[in-house]
């Protein structure tokens, strides 16, 4: 690897036993509240999969680029133009 080459990131993946994906997006929200001090985790990019589709991904969060470098933190099918990021 060069100088200028960026390592490549790693996914965790992180099956669980729950049916839906309200009950999905709702333990990612938790997550992201109890764990969003860990500069790690990049809950920005978190999206959710059926176990034995993982190659189709529903993102969770908008995750657009806002002024200072934040990211919106709002479901992802929120309206335009009413970017926010969580506290």
């Amino acid at each position: 690897m060069t100088e200028y080459e960026v390592p490549p990131r790693w996914i965790v993946h992180l099956p669980t036993t729950l049916t839906s994906v309200d009950g999905a997006r709702a333990l990612a929200e938790a997550l992201r509240d109890s764990l969003g001090h860990v500069t790690a985790i990049d809950f920005g990019e978190t999206t959710l999969s059926e176990e034995d589709r993982q190659f189709v991904r529903t993102r969770v969060w908008c995750d657009h680029r806002l002024p200072g470098g934040a990211r919106c933190t709002l479901p992802a099918d929120h309206p335009g133009g009413s970017c926010v990021v969580h506290s």
